[in-house]
């Protein structure tokens, strides 16, 4: 089969997340790890690398936000209307090693989507871990994805919420979530994965590093331009590594040897 050639699929459902992001449903029996991307095509006007979101085995999630030309234009399709997948691509979030072990989950805006299908397999499979803890914030209520969740989500490990800029009905916490990292019960004995914008994943690793969690047990998801997802166009390459292919999820103290150190965090690796 050729890499390069998408499959077409249906899109048998379409869930308004928030005024600019939507969850598409599209039929595929695609098998894929948490934290995998597709290249999505939108035919006649291009592609873009879209994190999976979900999926049950004969279809997969897409939770895509209306950001640029590919985007925009599957905002105005509809169930019935065909796409083309080509993938998964990536090496996915390692939550295998958070078995038997405490789970910290980071996200920031719709970082939360390439982390959604962690949370779902914690959720059926609870016992295979310890205390598992779930930040999550985005700048308004409005804006938080997959709301709809949370209430079940929390009957399984400690959800915590923030906001930057609150609205009539919210009571909750207001803050970056870098604000939240003081009420996490455990430093010891866990893997962190965190995906997000790139401020907030500099913050909260420096946050983490310094309440002694050890950048070798923290993982994040970078973003880069990605085209081919294999590691040939080389659109995504950076110091010598290829996004599509060797990531997009990085240990924090890899990730640090191949981007620019933020200066606060310089020695810590030494």
């Amino acid at each position: 089969m050729n890499p390069y050639i998408p499959n077409t699929a249906k899109i048998t459902e379409i869930k308004d997340e928030t005024p600019d992001t939507k969850t598409f449903t599209i039929e595929t029996n695609m098998q894929f790890r948490p934290g995998q991307f597709v290249e999505l095509s939108v035919f006649g006007y291009g592609e873009a690398p879209i994190s999976i979101s979900g999926g049950d085995g004969n279809s997969i999630d897409l939770t895509i936000r209306a950001v640029g030309n590919v985007t925009n234009k599957i905002h105005e399709m509809q169930p019935g209307d065909v796409v083309g997948l080509r993938g998964p691509f990536g090496n996915g979030w390692p939550y295998e090693k958070a078995k038997k072990k405490n789970l910290l989950i980071v996200a920031g805006g719709i970082g939360l989507a390439p982390l959604r299908p962690v949370v779902e397999y914690v959720m059926q499979h609870r016992a295979e871990f310890e205390d598992v803890t779930l930040l999550y914030g985005a700048r308004k209520p409005s804006l938080m994805l997959f709301k709809y969740r949370f209430d079940e989500w929390a009957k399984k490990m400690d959800l915590l919420l923030t906001v930057d800029e609150p609205e009539p009905g919210w009571t909750g916490h207001v803050g970056v979530v870098t604000t939240l990292c003081d009420k996490i019960r455990h430093v010891a004995n866990t893997i962190t994965l965190m995906c997000g914008p790139p401020v907030m994943m500099k913050y909260v690793s420096m946050l983490l590093i310094e309440l002694g969690f050890p950048p070798s047990e923290m993982y994040l998801s970078l973003e880069r331009n990605m085209k081919c997802g294999i590691g040939i166009c080389g659109h995504c390459a950076v110091g010598g590594v290829y996004v599509c292919r060797d990531g997009p999820v990085f240990p924090l103290h890899k990730a640090l040897r191949f981007v620019e150190k933020p200066h606060e965090v310089q020695g810590v690796l030494d």
